[in-house]
């Protein structure tokens, strides 16, 4: 079965991720039974699409026919039967306890057609024990979704011991034509990747706290403002509820063994009812407030050991095939937001190092959840990172962008795609360090700029990770380092072309603003959002904007903080040409080739001249007279002369 083949989806289980994952599969274009035991069970499921649907309508998200539309694919249902008899591919999002959900499939394998492929939502359970009971163990497999559905990008695609290849293939497929970025499990593991990353790190936290190792605060600040984590890892399981944590330790306990005991304080915790977010209290007290997780509490200790905690995770599921390295790191980095992946911030840190810090932990505790793992003993030894030896270049690269030179052009992309491209200090830092590095290299006449993946060239400032900069004076500096690090990009010598595909909002579009040229595709949205949340651009906005589309244009999109289709600022003059989608690239690279083939002397005097015309008219006339009588002395001039007289294309070399 193709993925074409697929027109109705069954979706079994109405709470919040079975409504969830219905809605997304519906906005797909797909047919959808949605099922519960109960009306009352469905309907509010149903009712809850209905409420997210015009909420995305509201936030121009999608249009009011297309939210009308989704709508009316999803057919709330109760008998199980009419829900499944004629469905091509069912999605089971039943609470996660394996008796409830192998009675679903008992039931299910009853009245599903022959050719249907079941896929259950676990976030933790076997894979293979669940197909089990069913007929077709091999139209089998785990598609895990992450909540919200409609929200999350990432989709983990479990297989099973009895899984065929075709099946696994066909419900990435399906992912994909959901939106979505599957990852591929290629084992039945407990808590496959995210979890099985996030749960012990958090488990350890918690024996950190319960051994008085370190405070709650201590660790909170080490993971969210060290280790740079979305949220601290006690602030996370209150917002996922500590019980759930517990259950999949629980059931990891059960088929991994003792290294993931679940700490005590976890369970006195769950015994008190004191889950977190849901039930006002947790880790932290939401009545008075919740959350406060103090900046300046970070402790290095805190930060090796559950980086040597993750480490070894991440070397359990490498070592055994579940997942390479590279696969962990985009499922954790969309699944759970982290700015770079486990095994990427492991080897940043040595995993000769980590290593040690764990067998120390094992010396003075003699608990089971710091025995190393085969292979992160291995690769301490070999002196190796989970992405191979360190070389020199790989240790000069950039951590946030990925920077080639072919054809005279460099092409810098911002390489945060599970991050929507969001500008962070270092993304910052690495972006200045490259405009240093490509402005003196002769090889580079032309800059193209774009940002990685699909969604986005740059949806703004990373506002997660710079949280820790609400103090005026941080961010009076943190202003002045993305006007410093933009203008350098702005004054290079080279033609800059800005390759702009998806979001460009924000910080994004004041980066773009200092290309030299900027060719969008049609889907793109652009604007300066700052004054809906009572800021204003920080990164040049309020000076450079003016400078292309006037006045007048400038504090409209500021003022309004307003998105623009990509074809009204191309009316406004700030985007130079739209294409269409699928031609983007081509036409950005084209674009970059062109003026790298210009004369180099003569682009590079034309920039500073007119850089140089925005403070004063005088002062870039002087400027232009200048670099005029400089190029009239030059090897490029002559070579222009005499290719025209040759009517043939000039070969300049920037002499």
């Amino acid at each position: 079965m193709d993925v074409d083949d697929i027109e109705t989806i069954a979706v079994l289980g109405a709470g919040n991720m079975g409504h969830g994952i219905a809605e997304v599969a519906a906005l797909a274009g797909f047919d959808v039974n949605l099922r519960d035991i109960k009306e009352e069970f469905v309907q509010n499921g149903y009712d809850q699409i209905e409420w997210s649907l015009g909420k995305l309508a509201e936030n121009d998200q999608i249009g009011d026919d297309e939210a009308d539309a989704a709508l009316d694919r999803v057919t709330p249902i109760v008998d199980l039967e009419a829900a499944v008899e004629d469905a091509d591919f069912v999605v089971e999002a039943v609470p996660e306890k394996m008796d409830i959900k192998q009675n679903v499939y008992r039931e299910l394998e009853q009245h599903a057609p022959d050719h249907a492929v079941f896929a259950t939502n676990t976030s933790s359970l076997s894979i293979t024990e669940l197909s089990e009971v069913t007929d077709r163990p091999e139209r089998f497999c785990g598609m895990h979704f992450f909540n919200p559905p409609v929200r999350m990008q990432l989709v983990e695609v479990i297989a099973g011991e009895h899984s065929d290849d075709d099946v696994l293939d066909l419900t990435e497929d399906l992912a994909e034509e959901m939106g979505k970025t599957p990852v591929r499990v290629r084992k039945d593991s407990p808590g496959f990747i995210v979890n099985r990353v996030l749960v012990p790190l958090l488990n350890e936290a918690a024996w950190l706290v319960h051994d008085d190792v370190a405070t709650i605060e201590e660790v909170d600040s080490t993971t969210k403002y060290d280790l740079g984590l979305p949220m601290g890892a006690f602030e996370l399981a209150d917002q996922v509820g500590v019980d759930v944590s517990y259950d999949v330790l629980d059931y990891m306990q059960g088929v991994l063994g003792e290294a993931y005991e679940p700490c005590p304080l976890l369970v006195e915790k769950v015994d008190a009812e004191d889950l977190g977010k849901k039930t006002g209290r947790g880790f932290y007290v939401y009545e008075e407030g919740g959350a406060d997780v103090p900046t300046d509490q970070i402790r290095e200790d805190v930060a090796d050991r559950l980086l040597a905690v993750m480490a070894n995770e991440v070397a359990k599921l490498v070592g055994n095939d579940v997942a390479d390295p590279a696969e962990i790191d985009e499922a954790v980095q969309l699944g759970a937001g982290y700015p770079e992946g486990p095994a990427k911030m492991a080897d940043d840190a040595g995993l000769a190092h980590l290593h040690e810090a764990l067998e120390a932990a094992y010396e003075d505790t003699g608990a089971p959840r710091y025995g190393p793992a085969d292979e992160l003993q291995r690769l301490a030894d070999a002196g190796e990172g989970f992405y191979g030896a360190e070389t020199e270049d790989e240790a000069a690269s950039y951590e946030n962008l990925v920077v080639t030179v072919e054809d005279n052009v460099a092409h810098v992309e911002l390489d945060r795609p599970h991050r929507m491209n969001t500008i962070s200090e270092d993304l910052l830092d690495d972006l200045a360090n490259a405009v240093d590095d490509l402005d003196g290299d002769d090889d580079v006449r032309a800059i193209l700029l774009t940002g990685a993946g699909e969604k986005a060239f740059s949806a703004g400032a990373d506002v997660t990770s710079m949280a820790g900069s609400a103090d005026p004076i941080d961010a009076v500096e943190l202003s002045r380092k993305g006007q410093q690090t933009f203008g350098k990009l702005e004054a290079a010598d080279v033609p800059v072309v800005a390759g702009i595909d998806g979001y460009c909002l924000g910080g994004g579009m004041e980066l773009a603003t200092c290309a030299d040229l900027r060719v969008a595709s049609e889907r793109s949205e652009l604007g300066q959002p700052e004054h809906n949340l009572g800021l204003l651009p920080g990164w040049g906005g309020t000076q450079r904007l003016k400078n292309i589309v006037g006045e007048g244009r400038a504090k409209e999109i500021i003022f309004t903080a307003d998105r623009y289709e990509a074809a009204e600022l191309e009316d406004y003059g700030f985007i130079n040409e739209v294409v269409p989608n699928d031609e983007l690239d081509d036409r950005a690279w084209e674009l970059a080739r062109d003026l790298a083939a210009g004369p180099p002397i003569a682009q590079k005097y034309t920039k500073r001249a007119m850089l140089a015309g925005r403070d004063s008219t005088d002062a870039g006339l002087e400027a232009e007279a200048q670099a005029f009588g400089q190029l009239m002395n030059t090897q490029d001039l002559m070579e222009g002369i005499a290719a025209f007289t040759g009517d043939r294309d000039p070969d300049f070399e920037g002499h």
